[in-house]
Formats: C-alpha cells, sequence, structure tokens
C-alpha cells in the first residue's frame, strides 16, 4: 500500500521559514514525479512546485520562485519543501503529491493528473 505522509507543519509569523516532508513507503517514485501543492479556505487545489525525476526539472510556481525549495532524498525516500521568507498568502494545507510515471510538463500543475496524494499538513502564516 502506498502512502504520503506530510509533517513539519505548523505556525510562523511573516518572513519566517519552515521544512515540510514528504516520505513516502510503499514504493519508490524514481522515475517519476512528485511535488506538492496547498489549499487555502475558499479557494481551489493550487500547484506549489513538481520535480520530475532522472533529469526531467524542478518546476515552481510563480508565486513561491525564489522563496521555496525542493529537495530529494532518494535513500529515505522522502521530499522536503524548504520554505522561506513566508508571507500570510501562504497560508494553506500543504499536500505532497507523487506520480509513478514522468507527468509532461503541460500536466504538472493539474491536480488530477497525479496519483498519490498524503493528508496534508497545515501551514498558517500570521503576526
Amino acid at each position: 500500500q502506498v502512502q504520503l505522509v506530510e509533517s513539519g507543519g505548523g505556525s510562523v509569523q511573516p518572513g519566517g521559514s519552515l521544512t515540510l516532508s514528504c516520505a513516502a513507503s510503499g514504493r519508490t517514485f524514481s522515475g517519476g514525479t512528485m511535488g506538492w501543492f496547498r489549499q487555502a479556505p475558499g479557494k481551489e487545489r493550487e500547484f506549489v512546485v513538481a520535480i520530475r525525476f532522472n533529469g526531467g526539472g524542478t518546476y515552481y510556481a510563480d508565486s513561491v520562485k525564489g522563496r521555496f525549495a525542493i529537495n530529494r532524498d532518494s535513500a529515505k525516500n522522502t521530499l522536503d519543501l524548504q520554505m522561506n521568507r513566508l508571507k500570510p498568502e501562504d497560508t494553506a494545507v500543504y499536500y505532497c503529491a507523487a506520480n509513478t510515471n514522468r507527468l509532461i510538463l503541460s500536466a504538472l500543475r493539474d491536480g488530477r493528473n497525479w496519483g498519490y496524494w498524503g493528508q496534508g499538513t497545515q501551514v498558517t502564516v500570521s503576526s
């Protein structure tokens, strides 16, 4: 059984940092795609970042580019999201997502194309 489990959410002041972690079990996604989405209250799920393994590149939403960084530990089968210079508008539930196949670029930002999801972790940015 495939599981994605997120951790590391919490509350932080604007300008602060948090690191989210996604632990995958049940299979590896070394030939596929992993990433993060988020959903704020009253809003639709939003793409944050995706990494296509085996040299497929990393892709960030414009809203987080330069502030967020994704890092994969293949030995631990984890995917971390380092979030810096956080803003109140970053407040959301963050979801780890994975797909066994490498998604084409046009499919990355649509959550319907992703096969596996975590349960989500809350991030609140507030003073």
